[in-house]
């Protein structure tokens, strides 16, 4: 059989008090793609979450069932099943002299960067150069048809990078799709993860109803998951300190973007200006 890897991309928040432009990655070999959906959607039936898992469906009651949830999650992730990527921009780092198309096609632009970098793709095929096929899954993406089309183009351009040819990686065009993610629960283990973050990177945790001196009880379940998702991560780093609102991973070789099983991304423009007024006094933990 021909090796496939399988990527399930999701994104968030486009603009965030702090932080935005969020992205996520789960990447699956094929050969344990159905040994991770099938416990996946076994411990999904267990905890009796028996609809679509979404971290904006996050309440009180069901806390603690996200939080069982997570730890599959990241079993996978350390077992080697299940390769976790975020990424995310910053509002004090802020990209100027963009052009109006730049501007118009922000999204797809960083969508674009996410897919050819955060896994370290080039890479994938190192040391043995086992060549293999990429299937990507989108959850359906916000904009038109049009739009939509010319970014797979640009994607299945990738094929053409030296780098990538060298590695034998490859995506074809009819590898490229669109899903619903409440038929995928791949798809859902990532947007519980990436909401998690985005959640915690812009103080959604501070947050307290119009007229009230204290927290919704929904934010204060919200943050148990976040809490429990982050000691998930460091227990994946034999317990390191994991600043989320910053690049991380092994610093010692570019090829650790693909042999991390869970890494972070902030990406900053080349040409970013600082803007003071967005910064944070604390950095987030």
């Amino acid at each position: 059989m021909a090796r496939e890897l399988v990527l399930y991309c999701d994104e968030s928040d486009s603009s965030g008090k702090h932080f935005a432009n969020f992205y996520g990655g789960a990447l699956v070999e094929s050969v344990h793609l159905a040994e991770v959906s099938v416990r996946l959607a076994a411990r999904k039936q267990a905890l009796n979450l028996l609809g679509e898992v979404k971290w904006q469906k996050i309440t009180e009651p069901y806390a603690q069932k996200y939080i069982d949830l997570a730890t599959e999650i990241f079993n996978l992730v350390r077992e080697g099943k299940i390769k976790l990527r975020i990424m995310f921009t910053q509002n004090y780092f802020s990209a100027y002299r963009l052009t109006t198309e730049q501007r118009e096609n922000g999204f797809f632009l960083l969508y674009y960067q996410f897919i050819k970098h955060a896994f370290g793709l080039k890479f994938a095929g190192l040391p043995d150069r086992l060549a293999a096929g990429i299937r990507i899954y989108f959850d359906k993406l916000p904009d038109t048809a049009e739009k939509c089309l010319a970014f797979k183009g640009y994607v299945t351009g990738l094929n053409q990078n030296s780098e990538w040819r060298r590695a034998g990686i490859s995506i074809r065009q009819d590898q490229l799709a669109e899903i619903d993610s409440k038929e995928h629960d791949i798809l859902q283990a990532l947007d519980l993860v990436l909401g998690a973050m985005q959640f915690r990177l812009n103080d959604k945790h501070k947050e307290k109803p119009e007229g009230s001196f204290r927290r919704g009880k929904r934010t204060v379940a919200k943050e148990r998951v976040y809490k429990h998702i982050l000691a998930e991560i460091r227990s994946t780093y034999g317990g390191k300190a994991f600043n989320i609102g910053t690049n991380t991973g092994r610093p010692n070789g570019m090829q650790h973007l693909w042999d991390d099983p869970y890494r972070h991304w902030l990406f900053k423009p080349a040409n970013a200006a600082v803007r003071p007024e967005f910064s944070k006094k604390q950095k987030p933990k």
